[in-house]
């Protein structure tokens, strides 16, 4: 794509990547982009690249608005290789007097690239750089989402180039947030935050608490991925603030496998309790349709999580271990849950779906309910009192 200006030359150069189905097991179904930004100015700086199968169109996007031999610096925000993936090429064309990262990124850098010779200039906490007519002010934003991290505040402008913070993943034609559907937006950055950011979450306090010390109220959160936020600055941190702190709803998911249908019917019939006369939201997955990391992001914002499966092979059915095994990597907290399932010969499912959440630090609030084969009607009205007691658990907060 052409670059865009997005501010007084200051410009949006990275790629899309509509073709992204999967990042580290989560589903980006909306592909996504890979955003790199250039100043010109006395000194032209680039700050990130791309993946590096999109090394070529980059650098030809880059060239509509700049000679690379022209560029003086390069910013690697983040060593991840979605957005150092093209610097080898990007370093040959253009040769810059320096590359400014963390200690710790020149560390990672050197651990994934050919680099002999680059020119790092490793940067720290509040550290400038001075482009005459703008100033860059390096802020460190370490396990966010990896340990090198950091962004970059473009003082004179009051951008934020946030690394992967505030970012989606989604591949649009647009790139602010004040072109897209607002909706799709907001859904989009709690799935990013549910799958990337919700185990980094007391260092996300910190990095918020950090901007607001430093008087830092951006007027344009520059992301790494997806949509450019302009409009709706004040939205996306209170957002954040209230992710990180982990704040919960009067909301329930019910998430669960099934072989031959009877965990659905009392997935369904715990739901049917849950709700009530409507006084608690709650959603019903199967995970035969639905994906772990749009579940994971339903989770992210309900105060309850109520697991299901039947007996395969004295254990867990496979796509329940997977949901389990990757919501305990994203370490959510605060949660209450219970445990429900079926068996045939052997009545070991509860137990083992309550151990699990017990590892995850859920507050187990009933021994569950497991059915012999089929539920009957006396286990659907087990099922339903189970739900009324979580709906109960949720009001009392």
């Amino acid at each position: 794509m052409r670059p865009i200006e997005i501010a007084k030359n200051v410009y949006w150069v990275g790629a899309v990547d509509w073709n992204l189905r999967d990042f580290h097991g989560y589903q980006t179904e909306k592909g996504s982009t890979y955003n790199a930004y250039l100043i010109k100015g006395e000194k032209a700086v680039l700050f990130d690249t791309v993946k590096a199968d999109l090394a070529d169109q980059f650098l030809n996007s880059l060239s509509m608005i700049i000679d690379p031999s022209q560029i003086d610096y390069i910013v690697a925000n983040h060593a991840e290789m979605d957005h150092t993936g093209a610097l080898p090429k990007v370093m040959e064309a253009v040769k810059p007097e320096k590359l400014f990262c963390t200690a710790k990124g020149q560390q990672t850098i050197e651990a994934h690239l050919p680099c002999d010779g680059w020119p790092f200039a490793p940067v720290k906490e509040g550290d400038l750089l001075e482009l005459g007519d703008k100033t860059i002010e390096f802020i460190g934003s370490p396990m966010l989402h990896w340990p090198e991290s950091m962004v970059s505040h473009v003082r004179e402008d009051n951008i934020l180039i946030s690394n992967d913070i505030f970012g989606q993943h989604w591949a649009t034609s647009e790139r602010f947030d004040d072109e897209v559907d607002p909706g799709e937006l907001h859904f989009q950055a709690a799935k990013y935050y549910a799958n990337i950011f919700l185990p980094m979450s007391a260092g996300m306090r910190k990095f918020l608490a950090k901007l607001e010390t430093k008087g830092i109220a951006p007027a344009v959160l520059a992301t790494d991925h997806g949509l450019i936020w302009r409009r709706d600055i004040a939205g996306i941190m209170r957002k954040y603030i209230d992710w990180s702190e982990q704040k919960a709803g009067p909301k329930a998911v019910v998430v669960y496998d099934t072989m031959w249908g009877s965990t659905m019917k009392m997935a369904n019939a715990i739901a049917e309790g849950i709700r009530g006369a409507g006084e608690i939201s709650v959603g019903v997955y199967d995970l035969r349709y639905n994906h772990r990391s749009d579940v994971i992001t339903e989770i992210l914002d309900a105060k309850a999580v109520v697991v299901g499966s039947p007996v395969l092979n004295k254990n867990i059915l496979p796509k329940m271990a997977d949901m389990l095994t990757y919501m305990k990597g994203l370490a959510p907290v605060g949660k209450i849950g219970a445990a429900f399932g079926s068996y045939g010969w052997q009545d070991t499912i509860v137990k083992r779906l309550n151990e699990m959440l017990t590892e995850m630090k859920v507050e187990v609030i009933d021994d569950g309910v497991s059915v012999n084969y089929v539920p009957k009607p006396d286990d659907i009205k087990r099922c339903v009192a189970l739900g009324e007691k979580i709906r109960e658990a949720i009001k009392r907060g």
